[in-house]
């Protein structure tokens, strides 16, 4: 009888367990599409980066992840800004 009453919870863990993505990180998000954005140059060579949660998320030539808080990143070109492309995928930082 016991493995009768297993068997529906198991069922049951299985099917959440396929819901499961992983640990949610605050303040990093997911843009899913290549985009088109423009930087100052303000923090060196541009390697790739995301908007997201709280701004635009930029990677650093050692791979380390960190938000733009200076407004050196922005969706509308200006004065002193070139365009660059991005993957739009936010990695685990």
């Amino acid at each position: 009888m016991r493995i009768l009453l297993a068997i529906p919870a198991l069922a049951v863990l299985l099917g959440l367990a396929g819901c499961y993505s992983g640990p949610v990180y605050p303040g990093y998000g997911y843009a899913g599409d290549p985009y088109y954005g423009y930087y100052d140059g303000y923090y060196g060579p541009f390697i790739d980066g995301y908007w997201g949660t709280g701004g635009f998320w930029y990677e650093d030539r050692f791979h380390n992840w960190h938000r733009d808080g200076g407004g050196h990143f922005n969706r509308v070109g200006g004065a002193g800004f070139t365009q660059i492309h991005g993957s739009g995928v936010a990695r685990v930082h």
